[in-house]
């Protein structure tokens, strides 16, 4: 059934993606009074008056993100196939966890590139994406209680 714990949990991991998809994920100030800030669709330079000096496309994070947001909402409608759920989220694991770490990769390399001092600041789409698969892993608790919960009663009978 839809009504089940689980159900919130998965719900939540789109919702955190759908986060990671629309705030910043790090920004890193330079050396040279300017500034760079990567989203999942694009890191930019801006300079200290805020103008965009150059960007580039990381739309690998967006895809990233979206086929995970896309895997929980889909293990949603799996109830029936509790087998199938947790099969499901345990790759919707391992796609965030490509999403942390080529995130960690992509702002690594930019730190490398520009030389940077300290390591930058993580914003909240990053941080979603650990929220997100701590609710993976409640959701998979839960599917696999139902689970007990279902093969107990069967073997009543």
């Amino acid at each position: 059934m839809i009504q089940r714990v689980q159900t919130i949990f998965l719900f939540l991991i789109a919702v955190g993606m759908g986060v990671t998809l629309s705030t910043q994920l790090w920004s890193q100030g330079g050396a040279a009074n300017d500034s760079w800030n990567l989203s999942a669709f694009l890191m930019t330079n801006l300079d200290e008056s805020g103008k965009e000096i150059q960007a580039s496309s990381k739309w690998y994070l967006a895809a990233i993100a979206s086929l995970a947001a896309i895997l929980a909402l889909f293990s949603i409608f799996q109830y029936r196939l509790r087998s199938r759920q947790l099969l499901l989220n345990m790759i919707n694991s391992i796609v965030m966890v490509t999403l942390v770490v080529s995130t960690f990769v992509t702002t690594n390399g930019m730190n490398e590139a520009i030389q940077a001092q300290d390591g930058g600041d993580y914003g909240i789409g990053f941080w979603s994406i650990l929220v997100s698969m701590v609710m993976n892993m409640l959701a998979n608790r839960f599917i696999k209680k139902d689970e007990v919960l279902v093969r107990s009663v069967d073997r009543i009978r």
